[in-house]
């Protein structure tokens, strides 16, 4: 098995990284908005377009119709079905019970449109995110060092990283959240909706930053948004969780894209702007 292989979607193009995936993302962000439409309009069009699962089957079936939806879904298709090819044989193996789990039977087209949302909703958020003066990131226990025995212990709102492994991607994304006056948190129990109205009871605004499988990591910004939290987010490289697989895999996330959300703010400088 290719060692970044995900059960439905794989970012990195076989050993290299996922750095083609984000430029095409980005490109064709650039290139909807260009067409005039705003970006919350062009995001609702987007989450709508993902909700329908057998329209959207129905939709790919055929060539473009001419509609703004159908044109849509094929050009999603035409460009990020490289990512998604492991996404029919999945579904194909799903037991009744696993094809009610929502994440586990998202269809390959769903996947398209979701690339697409976080991208848009990074757009839309990512200012106010920035502003925000408690920062929050939530990060997968899937991105930890296999090798090592996980030392992370409950601390405030979830568990933190403890540093135990050098070669541990947990380890190296909360040095680099902790950098640019993020906290990071291992998200195992916190309860987002209760912690939001904690924080705001307090007077504080409050961003939020997430790290997840693509479906997983869209349910996390939609419920931010119902609770008007500016949410921002990456995806994993793949997914590659137990949830998936039945047993944990190594897995990655782009460094580069993360610092790109995070700026060019240090800890530092966060602190000097929350006192002003």
């Amino acid at each position: 098995m290719n060692t970044q292989e995900g059960k439905t979607y794989t970012l990195r193009a076989g050993a290299s990284g996922s750095e083609c995936y984000y430029s095409s993302i980005h490109s064709l962000a650039d290139e909807l908005l260009r067409n005039g439409t705003g970006i919350s309009g062009l995001l609702e069009r987007v989450r709508e377009g993902s909700r329908n699962r057998r329209k959207l089957n129905r939709i790919l079936s055929r060539n473009p119709d001419g509609s703004a939806e159908g044109a849509l879904a094929h050009l999603l298709r035409e460009r990020f079905s490289q990512y998604t090819g492991n996404t029919k044989s999945h579904l194909s193996g799903l037991s009744i019970r696993e094809r009610l789990d929502r994440t586990l039977s998202t269809i390959e087209a769903q996947y398209h449109f979701f690339m697409l949302e976080i991208e848009l909703v990074n757009r839309a958020n990512l200012e106010a995110f920035r502003r925000c003066d408690v920062r929050l990131a939530f990060l997968p226990h899937c991105l930890h060092d296999l090798s090592a025995d996980c030392r992370s212990a409950r601390r405030g709102e979830d568990y933190v990283c403890k540093g135990c492994s050098k070669i541990c991607n947990i380890n190296a994304v909360s040095r680099l959240l902790r950098r640019h006056g993020v906290v990071p948190y291992i998200w195992r129990s916190a309860n987002l909706a209760s912690l939001f109205r904690k924080l705001r009871k307090q007077g504080h605004t409050v961003g939020v930053l997430g790290i997840a499988c693509i479906p997983e990591l869209v349910n996390g910004m939609r419920t931010c948004a119902k609770a008007g939290v500016p949410a921002t987010g990456i995806p994993l490289d793949a997914n590659r969780c137990a949830r998936w697989w039945g047993e944990f895999l190594p897995n990655s996330v782009n460094i580069p894209e993360l610092e790109s959300i995070l700026g060019k703010e240090t800890l530092v400088d966060s602190r000097l702007r929350r006192d002003r």
